[in-house]
């Protein structure tokens, strides 16, 4: 008899825990202060994926990213202060058959320079850029009368060397920021036109103007190292300036030494 009491008395504890236990997973979770616990997320079923990650890429200017993207495509212009080194107060005068005796003063002549250029990648900061251009240079020589008590005439003489060639340059272009360029490299001239205007003139009047076509006095190839720097922006407009050092000697019978010296500046476009 007491067995069957032990008996039933364990049968119902049982029950009571199993009770208490399901009341409690209905419940849900509780943390040490009895606050209910998030309940944890079913785990899917079958494999896990997980999302790809991508590294950060840098960002480049336009200017950058064209010499990783291709070969591109450009023209630019802009102005040209020329000048002859040398002896160049001598040069033209003489091929144009008229050396004054008076003072004689050299000055740069202006001119403007054209043209197409291709610029060729050669890593994520250098790049080589053969281009085309049409290119005016020469120089300016003034001579006055040496006669101090002529000088209420005005009277002066202005010989002017007008020089046009086609530039074949071939840069090297290292890009030290993004944007910001340095180039280098040796260039071809051809001579296109050579000519000296003597103009004289009095009272400020024109008195004399005669051209002397001088070209086949001169040599039709001439070489030269150029230098510079720019900034090329994103939208592919860009500014430069640069500097154009001959190298020969431009008469072809040796009879003197004159060589083209060009400073430039100029805006190119890249597309």
């Amino acid at each position: 008899m007491k067995f069957s009491r032990l008996s039933g008395g364990l049968a119902a504890a049982c029950l009571l825990i199993s009770a208490a236990a399901t009341t409690a997973s209905a419940q849900g979770a509780r943390d040490a202060y009895g606050n209910p616990k998030a309940a944890p997320s079913p785990r899917p079923m079958g494999p896990v994926r997980r999302a790809p990650s991508y590294s950060r890429q840098p960002v480049y200017s336009a200017a950058v990213r064209a010499s990783t993207s291709g070969v591109r495509f450009g023209f630019r212009g802009g102005l040209n202060v020329a000048d002859l080194q040398g002896d160049a107060v001598q040069s033209f005068t003489t091929l144009a058959g008229y050396a004054p005796d008076g003072t004689i003063t050299k000055q740069m002549r202006p001119g403007f320079y054209a043209g197409l250029y291709a610029t060729l990648p050669l890593g994520p900061s250098f790049a080589i850029e053969p281009g085309v251009n049409y290119s005016e240079k020469g120089a300016v020589l003034r001579a006055s009368l040496p006669f101090p008590a002529l000088d209420f005439l005005n009277a002066n003489v202005t010989g002017t060397a007008r020089l046009a060639y086609v530039d074949v340059p071939v840069l090297a272009k290292v890009f030290i920021t993004p944007g910001f360029y340095l180039y280098a490299g040796p260039q071809a001239s051809f001579l296109v036109s050579g000519k000296a205007r003597v103009d004289a003139g009095v009272l400020g009047f024109s008195a004399y103007k005669q051209d002397f076509d001088v070209a086949d006095q001169l040599r039709k190839v001439d070489f030269a190292a150029v230098g510079g720097l720019g900034y090329q922006f994103e939208n592919g407009l860009g500014i430069s300036a640069g500097y154009d050092y001959g190298l020969t000697s431009l008469d072809a019978g040796n009879r003197f030494q004159a060589y083209n010296r060009v400073a430039k500046v100029g805006l190119n476009y890249s597309f």
